[in-house]
């Protein structure tokens, strides 16, 4: 038998029990501390009944600290160490929000149908609730991997003790926090970094192959930035100074990462990174550039009509945080409604525009005053703006251009980058600042004391005007699951391109066409497979169009002056690709025999010469398209639901607020202070400068 122990000591394995034991029993306190939760919780699915009284409730809480005391003691008296935690809060959080996302996909109509037949009118309700609630979890799942910096409180308060003036700023944040405006959170966090950051940002816009990338390595005096005629950079890339070369990614799902300069294109481009699959939010490069030294942060921005990238996506959601907008207009190319929207949304933010005819060395001298002209008059004619237009190029012997564009325009910036910065964060301050006063003008009108007609809105129009947002969102996804299944038919269509073309040109030349072949029989084939790309617009056009009424009728509603604007969403439906059979080579003319035996003959005799001489060709090229229009479809819906979010997310926020009725007496009391507070900002922290307005 072993030997008696001295008191207190135990083997390992007691030890183990014990502390085993011990954490059982924490676990089945921390079981009894949710049941007390959950019976005074609002969750529209309670647990158990609400049958303990608050006195109950303390004194069961107040005999859970004890006993959770005392299993320490024991522990500590019998030389058990407690083991830490080795599990993350955060992560246990982002894995349970996984599984949150994952059922509610499982409610998508084709799951939903497992149960039963479902109603169109449902379907398209159940779809636009699954993206709501995925788009809800996805915010909340890249608020959380941004990690402390996601702590805006924290941040501030670093600011405030570094000398920063910030009392608007941090009224806007308790604001937000108080009153759960969470839909502003975004728009604090850009602010927040650019305080933090205090450089003047020149973003480079323009479509793809515009030459963005090859105008900043010569401003930045080295080959850094990819380059080529296929879309390349997939998320913002910023240039700042550092006195040693490197890089760092921040992404959507996991910690940032350092990385040698030469990986840059695992990141940044197309090719190694296509569609942003790493989850990029961030790419910072630091080199010890002359040009960089001063402060100022060149970003280079995704291409925009781009048909192979989701960057233009990141472009777009980029575009107002920059302090100037530099956007390239291609010589050998053409002012396109891209290019005009890019400056259009500048101005509208109140940001600086420089315009540039890229690749000048492509125009003789005559040629390049006609397209500067022809620029400038357009930008005027469409967007009433004023705005000078350089040529440049970063050809040696066209140097000069580049060199007076950068003396005149950008180098003077160089000195007053401060002052710049700072006008540039007092109007995105300004705008927040209009949004917010504007959200909490909405719960005091609404708290009964103004009459205001959102007051007035019982539970049940909540709930209609919910149910609106929610079935217009649906028709976004419905419209796009279509779409796609249209492309992916396509990829296959190649036989029947064929035999409509052969069909088509048999009619055409039954009504005395020319008898030439090659460009008359590619027109047909152009046509045909133009048919399902006239569907597929068609089919965005109308989910653009409801979309687009929806929100201007909950607007109506709810008396929100943020509305878009008529046929906004529309816009989107631009630089739709087009089928192009390239040269073809094919010999195919009218016969006279065959039209003696009939139209169908004839029509079986050219699908046949099509399909020998140039089926090869026609079933490549369809391939080509179908996934180039793909892309397409699936850029164009994204940028789509972007814009619907940017405004029903906005909207689902006021209704949420009704539909939860919480404003009372204190309530309204502290809206009415923090709008008092937002009315008189201190002097010197946010002086709006008017849209426009030249740096």
């Amino acid at each position: 038998m072993d030997e008696p122990r001295e008191l207190g000591h135990l083997n390992p394995s007691q030890r183990l029990h014990l502390l085993t034991s011990c954490q059982y029993a924490d676990k089945l306190l921390s079981e009894v501390e949710a049941t007390l939760v959950a019976s005074q919780s609002k969750s529209p699915f309670p647990k158990f009944k609400p049958d303990i009284s608050p006195a109950q409730a303390k004194v069961v809480q107040d005999y859970i600290a004890r006993m959770r005391a005392q299993l320490v003691r024991i522990l500590d008296s019998q030389a058990v160490p407690i083991p830490a935690p080795h599990i993350g809060s955060v992560h246990s959080i982002r894995v349970t929000l996984g599984f949150v996302d994952i059922a509610f996909d499982e409610c998508r109509p084709k799951r939903m149908t497992g149960y039963g037949a479902l109603a169109e009118t449902a379907a398209i309700e159940m779809a636009g609730l699954v993206d709501e609630m995925q788009g809800i979890i996805s915010r909340l799942d890249s608020y959380l991997a941004q990690g402390q910096s996601a702590d805006l409180e924290k941040r501030l308060q670093r600011l405030e003790e570094a000398g920063s003036d910030i009392a608007l700023v941090k009224t806007l944040e308790r604001a937000i926090n108080q009153h759960g405006l969470v839909e502003f959170r975004p728009a604090l966090a850009t602010i927040i970094d650019r305080l933090e950051t205090n450089a003047l940002e020149i973003a480079v816009f323009g479509r793809v192959s515009s030459g963005k990338s090859s105008l900043l390595n010569h401003i930045v005096g080295q080959d850094l930035l990819p380059v080529g005629v296929n879309p390349i950079t997939a998320v913002p890339t910023r240039l700042a100074y550092g006195p040693e070369p490197r890089a760092t990614a921040w992404f959507a799902d996991r910690k940032p990462e350092q990385f040698a300069i030469g990986r840059l294109a695992e990141f940044v481009t197309e090719q190694q990174n296509p569609a942003n699959v790493q989850h990029v939010t961030r790419i910072v490069v630091e080199l010890p550039a002359e040009r960089l030294r001063e402060g100022v942060v060149y970003v280079d921005t995704p291409g925009l009509g781009s048909l192979a990238t989701s960057g233009a996506a990141e472009t777009k959601a980029y575009l107002p945080r920059c302090d100037l907008g530099v956007v390239l207009i291609d010589a050998g190319s053409t002012l396109t409604q891209d290019d005009l929207a890019t400056i259009q949304t500048l101005c509208d933010a109140g940001i600086p525009a420089s315009v540039l005819l890229s690749k000048a060395d492509l125009l003789a001298r005559p040629d390049r005053d006609r397209a500067l002209q022809y620029v400038a008059g357009h930008i005027r004619s469409d967007l009433g703006l004023e705005l000078p237009v350089n040529a440049i190029s970063i050809k040696a012997e066209y140097s000069d251009l580049l060199e007076k564009w950068l003396d005149t325009e950008i180098l003077p910036l160089y000195d007053r980058h401060a002052e710049l910065a700072r006008q540039s964060v007092n109007r995105k301050i300004g705008a927040l600042r209009l949004g917010v006063e504007a959200a909490l003008k909405t719960r005091l009108k609404r708290s009964g004391s103004g009459g205001h007609p959102a007051a007035r809105i019982d539970v049940s129009e909540v709930r209609v005007l919910e149910t609106d947002l929610r079935t217009a969102a649906g028709k976004i996804a419905q419209a796009r699951a279509e779409c796609i299944d249209m492309t992916d038919a396509l990829r296959e269509c190649a036989d029947g391109l064929i035999r409509t073309a052969a069909k088509n040109l048999t009619d055409a030349w039954d009504s005395g066409a020319s008898a030439t072949g090659e460009g008359l029989i590619k027109n047909k084939l152009e046509q045909a497979a133009a048919e399902p790309a006239a569907q597929i617009a068609s089919s965005i056009q109308e989910a653009a169009r409801n979309a687009g009424s929806t929100l201007a009728k909950v607007a109506m509603a709810l008396e929100i002056e943020n509305r878009p604007e008529r046929d906004e969403l529309l816009d989107v439906l631009k630089n739709m690709p087009r089928f192009d059979l390239g040269n073809l080579e094919i010999e195919v003319g009218p016969s006279g025999v065959a039209s003696l035996l009939g139209r169908r003959w004839a029509a079986a005799r050219v699908e046949r010469r099509i399909r020998s001489q140039a089926g090869n060709q026609v079933a490549d090229a369809v391939g080509i398209y179908a996934r180039v229009l793909q892309a397409w479809v699936r850029k164009t819906f994204a940028e789509l639901q972007e814009r619907f979010e940017s405004y029903a997310d906005a909207y689902r926020a006021h209704l949420d607020r009704l539909a939860a009725n919480k404003t009372g007496v204190e309530d309204e009391q502290a809206l009415q202070d923090d709008l008092a507070a937002l009315a008189a900002p201190p002097e010197n922290a946010a002086q709006e400068s008017a849209p426009g307005t030249a740096a």
